[in-house]
């Protein structure tokens, strides 16, 4: 029995990964979805909203709690957490349970704080 579905969906070059992770199974608790930014992409960050809004439509989705990944934050130019919040208009999900963490994938910071948070909203939710 699988207690896990992982969709991973690559939406463009230096866009970064979206990931759907729908952990456990609806009779445990509620999915989790792990969104990834690529802080250093400003000219796509308009996409990724696109993207995030259209996955977060989704029925399957409805009421899984986000968790957004801001990576790369390790480079000069890249948008932090408050600049990407503001641009994937984060604040406008009052009815879902969200988090963002700025994140370096190559050092791994960052990453065991988010996955944390997410473990965590699951645990609670069954």
């Amino acid at each position: 029995m699988a207690l896990a579905k992982e969709e991973s969906v690559e939406t463009g070059a230096s866009q970064g990964i979206v990931t759907s992770l729908a952990s456990f199974s609806k009779q445990v608790c509620k999915p989790g979805l792990i969104f990834v930014v690529d802080s250093n992409d400003r000219e796509r960050v308009n996409e990724a909203r696109e993207e995030l809004t259209r996955m977060l439509a989704e029925d399957e989705l409805r009421d899984a709690v986000l968790l957004v990944f801001v990576n790369k934050q390790d480079l000069p130019n890249a948008m932090n957490a408050a600049e990407i919040t503001d641009k994937l208009g984060l604040h406008s999900l009052r009815q879902r349970n969200w988090y963002i963490q700025a994140t370096c994938a190559t050092s791994g910071d960052g990453l065991y704080e988010g996955l944390d948070w997410l473990s965590n909203q699951l645990k609670n939710q069954k």
